[in-house]
């Protein structure tokens, strides 16, 4: 199948999207500071497709965040937006990756020790990727990977929880809200359960909360006193 294809050095730069930010709460304009565009086709007999793909360093206009945007489409992936327009459906994907309504830990996360850093960002990808049953599984083993790294004690996840309470790590309202989410992550593993974005959302909020009492904020306090 020939076809051609062009690379072009700041095509998009300039231009401006409303994106995730992973530093501000929701969306904001986000600028391309450094781009590299890729156009081309494919062709076979009298068929011919137009496709593109866009590779784009951003800053977030309100915080001046960087991050990295790729996105892609092609001349048969569109739809209508009136009775005589058209409008390209694009695939977007953002590292860091984000997801709308889940502010992340931004910068913070180099608090982190490195085991849980790792099963944290594995986790925002797999909510960026709408992989809800992995999300699932894998809140539940940030919760295991902080349990284990905090040398709590028990033969399972109920009773670790319970024992970082007597570690006077988590207080039992905590501890109460985490069982919540050792509960999604077992649906999640046994029954290959899947949940909903807001459930998932409010599971990783209540997990960077963790996250932020048990690891950032005392780091934050010795540094500063």
């Amino acid at each position: 199948m020939p076809g051609t294809i062009n690379y072009y050095t700041n095509k998009t730069q300039g231009e401006e999207y409303s994106l995730q930010c992973i530093q501000c709460t929701g969306k904001t304009t986000h600028k391309v500071l450094v781009s590299v565009d890729i156009r081309g086709t494919k062709e076979e007999g009298t068929y011919s497709l137009s496709w593109w793909i866009d590779n784009q360093i951003v800053q977030c206009l309100g915080c001046k965040t960087v991050s990295f945007r790729e996105a892609s489409s092609n001349d048969e992936e569109y739809y209508p937006i009136s009775h005589d327009a058209y409008e390209y459906n694009v695939d977007e994907r953002l590292y860091p990756p984000r997801i709308e309504g889940i502010k992340g830990l931004g910068r913070e996360t180099h608090y982190l020790p490195s085991n849980v850093y790792r099963i944290y960002n594995e986790n925002l990808i797999a909510l960026s990727c709408q992989a809800s049953v992995l999300a699932g599984i894998g809140l539940r083993a940030l919760l295991e990977t902080v349990c284990k790294e905090k040398e709590a004690v028990g033969n399972d996840l109920l009773k670790k929880i319970d024992s970082l309470v007597s570690k006077g790590i988590l207080t039992p309202a905590s501890a109460a809200i985490l069982h919540k989410i050792r509960t999604l992550g077992n649906a999640a593993a046994h029954e290959v359960k899947p949940h909903n974005e807001k459930q998932l959302a409010l599971a990783m909020d209540i997990v960077e909360h963790l996250l932020k009492d048990v690891y950032i904020l005392p780091k934050q306090v010795e540094s500063e006193f």
